[in-house]
């Protein structure tokens, strides 16, 4: 039984999740359908790529992941479907794979099969339906597509990096307010290099110049920086959220940082 997740932007207060998820049900009646989220920020490539990205390895391979943020193709941006570690990735060749992958995908195919003449319209329900519902019945990218050499890659939502420093972006804040940067672990440690550092994001009373392991390593109310399980740069009040019910609260609000915010990393010299 096949599984398809679903990563848009659509929302839940109206009836599009609703059509794509009845599409998807004819034409792949025994596919089990599960939503990763609805709620990203409209047309926000970078957030979606960082929840997708963070959601897919906890499937089972074979999995088929639709992203449905930015689907309109025209003359510039194909569809596409992307096999990548064992998983398919369908949606438009916005930039979103390669802002999931650190790179280039596996393989990448250009859909070429028929479509409806009002595809262009509604692309997740008329395109990205109709493609996982093949590779739901075992077909293969290679039969609905072209191979395509590479996709296109955002290079403006990928930190600037100069010798003493590293500009990153929040791209996500989650419902208790932590925040979530472009910023990877890999990066920073390979400019820190033991040096000194300070984080900056507003007021300099606010800058953080220790990584730490988890929120508990800090007293309620405190700011931290630390690396999370996806390995990218997060920023923190433990407990920051009053009564812990959520609500938007946490750093996002008590240091007042929100998503495309820049966060920048400066790095001074050996001791």
């Amino acid at each position: 039984m096949a599984i398809i997740t679903l990563t848009t932007d659509l929302g839940t207060r109206d009836h599009y999740v609703a059509v794509v998820k009845g599409a998807l049900l004819q034409q792949a009646p025994e596919a089990t359908i599960v939503d990763i989220t609805h709620e990203i920020t409209p047309f926000h490539t970078a957030m979606a790529a960082y929840v997708a990205r963070n959601a897919f390895p906890a499937f089972p391979a074979g999995s088929i992941h639709i992203l449905g943020v930015n689907p309109e193709a025209d003359r510039f941006t194909a569809h596409v479907v992307a096999r990548h570690q064992g998983h398919y990735f369908i949606g438009a060749d916005n930039g979103i794979l390669p802002l999931m992958f650190e790179g280039m995908p596996e393989a990448a195919f250009e859909i070429t099969m028929k479509l409806d003449d009002d595809h262009a319209a509604f692309p997740t329900r008329s395109v990205f339906t109709k493609a996982a519902a093949h590779l739901a019945r075992g077909g293969t990218p290679e039969t609905i597509g072209r191979p395509l050499k590479a996709l296109r890659e955002l290079h403006n939502l990928k930190p600037s990096v100069t010798p003493d420093a590293i500009v990153g972006r929040v791209v996500h804040v989650d419902r208790y307010g932590n925040v979530m940067t472009n910023v990877q672990r890999s990066l920073f440690e390979e400019l820190h290099g033991g040096r000194p550092f300070r984080i900056h994001f507003g007021h300099s009373d606010d800058d953080l110049t220790r990584i730490h392991a988890t929120y508990s390593d800090v007293p309620n109310g405190v700011s931290l920086a630390f690396f999370n399980a996806s390995g990218h740069l997060e920023i923190a009040v433990n407990k920051g959220v009053e009564g812990g019910g959520g609500g938007g609260g946490g750093a996002a609000r008590l240091l007042g940082l929100r998503e495309n915010d820049a966060v920048r990393i400066e790095f001074g010299t050996r001791r």
